[in-house]
């Protein structure tokens, strides 16, 4: 089983301000984003990370390098995981983007939201990008590893309304804040979201168990009651 840590990016001078900055070049963790980055990189410290890969935009760089720091590890880029590209729509309030009748789009029927301008793409294509990333970095890192992925809130809903089988017409019922983690393990049968917009919680249960002769393969079932959870620490 391929674990995946979905980390969202600290908060920025543009979430503090209610601009949508989208692929603007320039945009970096406020204060308050940087004191939330080293605390959810602390929180990491102990999970062995195959591989950190990271949007290409300066305040998920900034994030995952976090991660990264004190880790024999080279971070990684991958341009799918970048914010949708929200064209034209890019740079403009928040409060401003609210009149406009796209926004009804974006927010009822997400799945055929298309941002104005050349450089807009559509959600759809956003998720599956996103997707395709997630998919072949699993197969790249292989069943045992537990790897880590900082993008972007629209991002990370759009791969979580994957992994949940929803469509992506309901992925706005999922809330994911500055530098929470959200849990994704892929099997071979369907994916298990283990976590949410967890922006506090104990992470041992991310450390893989060690390696013993005779253990069974991790079944892809789910289990019927829920089972008993994880074993306390």
């Amino acid at each position: 089983m391929t674990t995946l840590i979905l980390l969202r990016h600290g908060r920025t001078t543009a979430n503090a301000s209610g601009v949508l900055a989208g692929w603007t070049p320039g945009v970096r963790l406020d204060e308050s984003g940087e004191a939330q980055v080293r605390a959810v990189a602390e929180r990491l410290t102990g999970v062995p990370l195959a591989a950190v890969v990271s949007s290409p935009l300066e305040r998920c760089q900034q994030t995952a390098g976090a991660v990264v720091e004190g880790r024999e590890l080279e971070l990684q880029t991958d341009d799918r995981f970048g914010e949708a590209r929200y064209g034209d729509w890019t740079g403009r309030p928040i409060k401003e983007l609210a009149k406009d009748p796209l926004w009804k789009v974006v927010q009822q029927h997400p799945s055929a939201a298309v941002f104005p301008g050349p450089e807009g793409e559509g959600l759809a294509q956003t998720q599956a990008r996103a997707v395709a990333a997630v998919r072949e970095w699993n197969a790249k890192l292989g069943p045992d590893a537990v790897w880590l992925a900082c993008s972007h809130g629209d991002v990370i809903k759009a791969v979580l309304a994957d992994a949940f089988g929803m469509h992506l017409d309901s992925f706005q019922r999922i809330v994911v804040d500055p530098a929470s983690i959200s849990v994704v393990t892929y099997t071979d049968t369907r994916p298990f979201v283990a976590r949410v917009n967890d922006t506090g919680g104990d992470v041992s249960a991310l450390i893989p168990p060690k390696k013993k002769r005779g253990r069974r393969k991790p079944s892809s079932d789910a289990v019927v009651g829920g089972g008993a959870g994880s074993a306390p620490a």
